[in-house]
């Protein structure tokens, strides 16, 4: 029989996501994929593998288990977690035997979390993708009570216990942008300002995009809800009839009419991605010399990834039946034993 993964409970935001389907814009349908790229390589570099699809669990993870044992690795958003009530660290690869239990709670920074494992999940693949595109109803959310099946782990004996330092994208921060074709029609003062002043990331958010809330005045530009609609991307940033700006996501629709009065760098959309509620950000602008180099920087970091995963040192009190493990060869147990 083949490998499952059971989910017995489902946080209301969880769905299955990769790199999404590049390629369908004329057709009407964006991207998609994992709110989070960079966690998807993340999770690639721990577990050892190429490109595959990961559960993205968005604000809560859920309860589940493996029918045999797997790989697993959890990256984004970090989230608490436990196998069979032991805690298990985040950034990190674990293996899950089967039948045990894994349990992912509330994010404790940030917003999307990801769940990982061996091998990859299987499953029919959509316009050459196995993601859920929520907006464009392809895939849905995954429920309790679902059977996730596994594809083969062809590395079986590597890529546990094993853990990789990142930096914290998870609070908010400075995004980088660029102008926009419409950033010239709004005025002066209003560039200027969106540069200067501070934002907070509002409740309003999902995977079409976030509602960011100026410290000051509402944006705007004289006409601008009657913008010919013409397309759009992720990050680009939608200023709406409140005024308040809206950074577009993974699945953003691929025309619109709202003018935009810059665009966010790719590299910086994890940022902005796993803002929670109530986060501080900042816009910089950069030239566009100085986006292509952070985008270049960002490919090579992601490069580099595999290079920088270290060995987990598990901490003895989260080892279940410690004394049952052969701690060093040659030696069991504390008791003399005559020859």
């Amino acid at each position: 029989m083949s490998a499952e993964l059971v989910v017995h409970r489902a946080g209301p935001q969880l769905s299955l996501q990769d790199r999404g389907r590049p390629g369908w814009i004329t057709q009407g349908l964006s991207r998609g994929g994992a709110m989070d790229r960079l966690a998807l390589a993340e999770g690639e570099a721990l577990l050892g593998h190429g490109p595959q699809a990961a559960l993205e669990m968005g604000g809560m993870g859920g309860l589940f288990e493996a029918t045999h044992p797997v790989r697993i690795a959890l990256t984004g958003a970090p989230m608490r977690a436990s196998v069979d009530g032991a805690p298990v660290a985040w950034n990190a690869s674990h293996a899950l035997p089967a039948g045990a239990r894994l349990d992912i709670g509330p994010v404790t920074a940030g917003a999307y979390g990801y769940l990982h494992v061996g091998g990859g999940f299987d499953g029919p693949e959509l316009l050459g993708a196995r993601s859920a595109h929520l907006t464009a109803g392809l895939g849905a959310r995954i429920e309790a009570g679902a059977r996730l099946p596994l594809r083969p782990d062809r590395a079986t004996a590597t890529g546990t216990n094993r853990k990789l330092r990142v930096d914290d994208r998870f609070r908010g921060g400075t995004l980088r942008i660029v102008p926009s074709l419409q950033t010239g029609f709004f005025p002066e003062d209003q560039r200027d300002r969106l540069g200067s002043e501070g934002f907070t990331r509002d409740n309003r958010a999902n995977r079409m995009g976030v509602k960011v809330v100026p410290d000051g005045a509402g944006y705007g530009v004289e006409g601008g809800l009657s913008v010919v609609s013409e397309v759009i991307s992720p990050g680009d940033i939608q200023i709406t009839g409140d005024g308040a700006p809206f950074v577009l996501l993974a699945e953003c629709q691929t025309t619109g009419g709202y003018p935009r009065l810059a665009t966010v760098i790719p590299a910086d959309l994890p940022r902005i991605a796993q803002a929670p509620a109530g986060a501080r950000l900042a816009f910089r602008f950069v030239t566009l010399d100085q986006a292509l180099e952070a985008e270049a920087a960002h490919r090579r970091a992601l490069g580099e990834l595999p290079r920088r995963v270290e060995a987990l040192i598990r901490d003895p009190a989260d080892v279940p039946d410690l004394l049952g493990h052969k701690l060093v060869s040659g030696f069991s147990d504390g008791e003399h034993h005559d020859h």
